[in-house]
C-alpha cells in the first residue's frame, strides 16, 4: 500500500496528550515533526510504551503496605524487622516470607 504524503492526517489531541505524558515519564524528547502527523505519532507512542522509565531514588524501597505487614508480623512474633529491610524491597519480601 502506498502512502500519500500530501494527505496526512493531523495528530489528535488525545494522541498528543498521551505522547507528552510518555515523553515526561520516560524523559525522551517528543520531536516536533512527529507531533504533526497522526501515523508518525502513533508509531512513536508504540515505541515509547515499552521503554522503562528512569529509576527513581526510592524505587528500591519497600512499599508502605509491605512495611506495615512486616511490622505486624514482628509484633506478633515479639521481634523486630531488621533495619536493612527498610532500604530494600527484595530483602523485606524475603523477611516477610520467612517470618509469616
Amino acid at each position: 500500500m502506498q502512502s500519500n504524503d500530501y494527505h496526512q492526517l493531523p495528530a489528535t489531541e488525545k494522541q498528543l496528550k498521551y505522547a507528552r505524558f510518555l515523553s515526561q515519564k520516560t524523559g525522551i524528547v517528543l520531536p516536533w515533526e512527529t507531533q504533526q502527523d497522526r501515523r508518525s505519532l502513533s508509531d512513536w507512542i508504540e515505541a515509547q510504551k515499552s521503554v522503562r522509565p528512569s529509576v527513581g531514588q526510592f524505587d528500591n524501597y519497600p512499599s508502605s503496605k509491605q512495611v506495615q505487614f512486616a511490622e505486624r508480623i514482628a509484633r506478633y512474633k515479639r521481634s523486630e524487622v531488621p533495619h536493612e529491610c527498610f532500604r530494600d524491597k527484595g530483602l523485606m519480601s524475603r523477611w516477610i516470607d520467612c517470618n509469616k
